[in-house]
């Protein structure tokens, strides 16, 4: 996985992590100390630095935000080597700097998975986020289902508009169709040489944050005026 985590990283913010024995700086812990004892403070950091304060909405941005860090780097590594970095919960570590977004970092990376586990492996270190962000903050399951589709779509949008993303296609797709574990969250549709597009059935809660509008995939954007519509994937 080493050069293939090394070409992901041209792919953009995303999808670079540093990896190896040793952190790239202090306070790494692994996610499932984010899952368990430091999920409040984060949320409420989250909530804190998006204006929603910390109840429902910081708790479906944050799910959304880290959700995408996963995927972006699984389909990368998916399309540029054919295998995935494991994202268990308890194999990817974590820290928040005072300015920015999540900061991720993977201990030894090996020789990954084979590219059809990924689904199987993001959406079980989320189970264990989402089970927290249920009970205490009240989130949907059907909102943080949806955030995970709409944030695995918007990753292969960034992947193939910089690199050969078939096989990221093809895994997002399976993972959205019928029968897929994400089924039902939405209408995926790619066209080769168009792109991707999505629209959800579910809403991710932002446009209740002061200024937030309607994501670009919103299941609500037909309700309102194309000016308030905005993509907070990389906000």
């Amino acid at each position: 996985m080493d050069d293939v985590l090394r070409r992901l990283a041209a792919v953009g913010p995303f999808f670079t992590v540093p990896y190896g024995t040793e952190p790239p700086g202090p306070g790494f812990r692994p996610l499932t100390a984010l899952y368990g004892e430091q999920l409040a403070p984060y949320v409420a950091e989250v909530g804190r630095r998006i204006g929603s304060g910390p109840g429902r909405v910081a708790a479906s941005t944050a799910q959304f935000g880290i959700v995408s860090r996963l995927w972006s780097l699984g389909l990368g590594s998916a399309a540029l080597g054919g295998r995935v970095p494991d994202l268990s919960a308890d194999r990817v570590w974590w820290r928040m700097p005072d300015a920015g977004s999540l900061q991720l970092w993977l201990p030894e990376p090996g020789p990954g998975l084979p590219a059809e586990e990924l689904g199987r492996n993001v959406l079980a270190n989320l189970a264990v986020l989402d089970a927290a962000l249920r009970e205490r903050y009240g989130v949907s399951a059907q909102v943080l289902r949806g955030n995970a589709a709409s944030g695995l779509v918007g990753a292969l949008r960034v992947l193939i508009d910089r690199v050969p993303g078939g096989a990221a296609v093809e895994l997002a797709g399976a993972l959205l169709a019928d029968g897929g574990a994400l089924a039902g969250t939405g209408t995926f549709i790619h066209e080769e040489g168009l792109g991707v597009a999505f629209e959800r059935r579910s809403c991710c809660l932002y446009y209740q944050v002061p200024g937030g509008g309607l994501c670009g995939d919103c299941v609500l954007r037909a309700r309102r005026r194309p000016d308030q519509r905005r993509d907070r994937r990389r906000a």
